[in-house]
């Protein structure tokens, strides 16, 4: 139990072993790498912030603390943290529903869960998650994400647009005669740069060239156009010059509502940050580990994600996790210990303390652009298609939380998918597994289990007034109500014993146990009696801590089945002589 519970096991930073030989030249190579993708997290940054619900101020303190706890406490050598596009439909639900505060509560909640997930070594809970919940509530997400842009980018100017998906769609449309033409065009200019960019350097975020250059045409045609209906960041927020001094939050609660049960309702919104937070950290982290041939400790990661997630709030900070495209631009631009996302973080600070009003002039309508193209690379059409050509079992778990997500929100949607999965999952185990009935004779060429005779295999042939019986699988709550129906049958035809093949019974489960004590009590109404065969010696151990062992009787339970078939012989024999 000490060992389980060992913190040292499970809470390694990788920043403390790198730095045993770090020199010169590893520092100059991951400052440079952290420089870049400062750079690139700069307009994420504001972005993810804004489309939040929150402000951009919110997203850059979050890339700051998070990102600098994430790298200097983490479990991978080059993740980057900081807020993520996945996070944007989850956050503005719960701002909708209880606003900042519950935001803040829910975040410090999701974080504390992350802490107890690495402490009680969950690190591979990525395991188990399915691959097309993921590949559903992705797209979903993608999908919800391109339209809440849409509302920037045409420069409608529609405040407190309506939060579920149709009800937006019908928003917009109502609006379309308040289409802004110029920050429409700001918009497309973003786009075309970002992907031509994209193209011709990929060393330069093409999202950074496009706030340059959208940044210096907005302010030209103020200047000296005099258009001055081009939205930018500094008309809607007001940026700070540092860091926000840390406080608790303001608990505004409702009429007749304690902490108690607003933390109760937080609790699903809390979860499924924390498992959003988990599988794209660790994602994140193992695609990583497979470019730069390290392996990350993801019980390490998840501590230092869900500490990340309890310190940012008090900044006013929103979820933070592990960026994909963020850890391989740091990869491919050299990063290679901790101190490229510590150095990442240190730039991001300065922008926030220097660059506040150059910020400010960013137009709304570039970042819109800046987050379709998020939205793009984060849909994963490739792999929904892909799904679309796999099992049906498969595309309808994928396309049903993938349209509850979009429809509904993030935690239905993964709460349901999961729960399809494992549905699905019992679904192919229960066909998986096998019961089979003998009366006459045994195959041998079938089996493995048969004891040799020379070089010959030995015939074996079933006593009288004996049946065989074989699971061949778990025996599991999926496949106990299929044997207990066959099992009924006991007592026909004069049989005086069943012996129960269990040589492929890889696990049993307290609904098999029952089972089979069911079977063997129905036995001995019937005046027959259970022989066990082939029963290994974790599913022995099982049946001897559930007294099963002793009421059987350990005669009665075989190694093999020429043991059990012997078995069956001799209490025929004493039958008869009764």
């Amino acid at each position: 139990m000490k060992k389980f519970f060992s913190f040292r096991d499970v809470f390694r930073p990788k920043l403390f072993s790198t730095l045993r030989s770090y020199n010169k030249e590893k520092f100059l190579q991951d400052a440079l790498a952290g420089w870049i993708v400062a750079v690139i997290a700069i307009p994420l940054a504001i972005a993810f912030g804004i489309s939040s619900g929150v402000g951009p101020t919110e997203g850059l303190v979050t890339a700051i603390i998070a990102g600098f706890i994430i790298s200097a406490f983490g479990g991978s050598k080059v993740q980057i943290g900081g807020p993520t596009g996945a996070f944007i439909v989850i956050i503005y639900g719960i701002i909708q529903q209880h606003g900042i505060t519950g935001l803040l509560i829910a975040t410090i909640m999701a974080g504390i869960l992350l802490i107890l997930m690495g402490l009680f070594k969950l690190g591979n809970i990525i395991k188990f998650v399915p691959y097309p919940v993921v590949i559903g509530f992705t797209a979903g997400i993608a999908i919800t994400i391109f339209t809440t842009q849409m509302n920037d980018l045409f420069g409608m100017g529609i405040k407190d647009a309506p939060a579920d998906f149709i009800h937006k769609w019908v928003c917009y449309f109502e609006h379309w005669r308040d289409i802004n033409w110029w920050a429409f065009a700001i918009g497309i200019i973003s786009l075309l740069i970002i992907i031509v960019s994209t193209k011709v350097n990929k060393k330069i975020p093409g999202s950074l060239v496009a706030i340059v250059v959208t940044t210096l045409i907005v302010w030209l045609l103020r200047k000296y156009g005099g258009i001055t209906s081009i939205t930018t960041i500094g008309d809607l927020y007001t940026l700070p010059n540092g860091i926000p001094t840390p406080h608790l939050p303001e608990f505004n609660l409702a009429e007749g509502e304690t902490l108690f049960t607003l933390v109760q309702k937080l609790f699903p919104s809390a979860f499924t940050i924390a498992m959003l937070g988990a599988i794209e950290s660790l994602l994140s982290a193992m695609v990583a580990d497979g470019v730069i041939g390290d392996k990350h400790n993801s019980n390490t990661e998840l501590i230092a994600q869900g500490v990340a997630n309890v310190v940012t709030p008090f900044f006013g900070g929103i979820p933070a996790t592990g960026a994909i495209a963020r850890t391989m631009a740091n990869i491919n631009n050299g990063g290679r210990t901790p101190v490229a996302g510590i150095v990442h973080a240190a730039m991001l600070l300065l922008v926030l303390l220097f660059f506040g009003p150059l910020v400010g002039m960013i137009p709304m309508a570039c970042l819109a652009g800046v987050l379709i193209v998020v939205s793009y690379n984060m849909s994963g059409w490739r792999s929904f298609l892909w799904l679309a050509k796999a099992p049906k079992s498969d595309f309808i778990v994928m396309f049903v939380t993938f349209i509850l997500t979009v429809i509904f929100d993030l935690t239905i949607a993964i709460e349901v998918g999961m729960l399809l999965a494992v549905i699905l999952f019992l679904k192919r185990t229960n066909e998986a597994t096998v019961i089979r009935s003998f009366s006459d004779e045994i195959d041998p060429t079938l089996q493995n289990d048969i004891r040799l005779h020379g070089n010959d295999l030995e015939k074996l042939h079933i006593p009288p007034h004996t049946e065989v019986f074989e699971i061949d699988g778990p025996y599991f709550f999926g496949i106990a109500n299929k044997f207990d129906e066959i099992s009924q049958r006991i007592g026909d035809e004069g049989q005086q014993v069943r012996i129960l093949r269990m040589r492929k019974v890889s696990f049993i489960d307290s609904t098999g146990i029952h089972n089979l004590e069911q079977l063997y009590l129905r036995s001995q109404r019937c005046g027959m009696t259970l022989v066990l065969s082939g029963v290994n010696e974790h599913v022995f151990k099982t049946l001897e801590k559930a007294s099963l062992v002793q009421k059987i009787g350990k005669d009665n339970i075989c190694d093999h089945i020429n043991g059990a078939l012997a078995r069956a012989k001799e209490l025929v024999k004493e039958n008869s002589t009764k």
